[in-house]
């Protein structure tokens, strides 16, 4: 592999199964690269590349050095998650360890400001509604747990609006949005109490957009 890396490296000594389908294909597209030691060490200057972390299968602790390089270990394992008695393990994840869990997991530690969810742009009409006014406004970009959008309307901070739209394969969605931050001139809006049936078409439209 000679063509020089530009995205942060997660080094992963866990093999495929331990992986939800996509996972490391999403996460790529997400600007993280997932490579297998093989794969790091193939490339032309490797000793200067420093992993953000290492995701490692609990049935391979074993394998790694005990001295500590200061390298974070995500540690995929079962419904039992880690003990806390390796202080060279930062966090644990259930296997198989899906996009949306790890990118939680990466962003918290290693962003000074990390984002809980990934998101996508998009352009989807919505129908907003508050009290007896109605309106319709556009979404410019939409995570699991918020969205990105442009209203005709002001919106005063932590107000709330009732939101409609319709997510291609998944149908219309209802949810209750605050307004978290302007973004001059758009609302940054945080969902309430989403099901978790829409929760899911969510993360679904995500990740088939970042495949698209």
């Amino acid at each position: 592999m000679s063509t020089p890396i530009t995205q942060p490296v997660l080094l992963s000594h866990a093999r495929a199964e331990a992986y939800a389908p996509m996972t490391r294909v999403i996460l790529g597209k997400l600007g993280y690269l997932i490579l297998m030691p093989d794969e790091l060490e193939s490339i032309e200057g490797a000793e200067e590349i420093r992993p953000l972390v290492r995701l490692l299968d609990e049935r391979q602790l074993a394998e790694i050095p005990d001295e500590l390089d200061g390298v974070p270990i995500i540690l995929i394992t079962g419904r039992h998650g880690a003990n806390g008695a390796d202080s060279r393990i930062a966090a644990a994840v259930k296997r198989p360890a899906g996009m949306h869990e790890l990118y939680r997991l990466i962003q918290q530690l290693t962003e000074d400001t990390p984002r809980s969810s990934p998101r996508v742009p998009t352009h989807i009409p919505v129908r907003c509604r508050r009290g007896e006014e109605e309106w319709s406004t556009a979404m410019l970009s939409i995570s699991e747990n918020g969205c990105l959008m442009r209203s005709p309307e002001p919106l005063n901070l932590g107000g709330r609006v009732a939101l409609s739209f319709e997510l291609p394969r998944a149908g219309r969605l209802e949810l209750e949005a605050e307004t978290a931050y302007q973004l001059l001139p758009d609302l940054g809006m945080i969902f309430h109490a989403t099901r978790a049936s829409d929760r899911e078409a969510i993360k679904g439209y995500v990740a088939q957009t970042l495949l698209s």
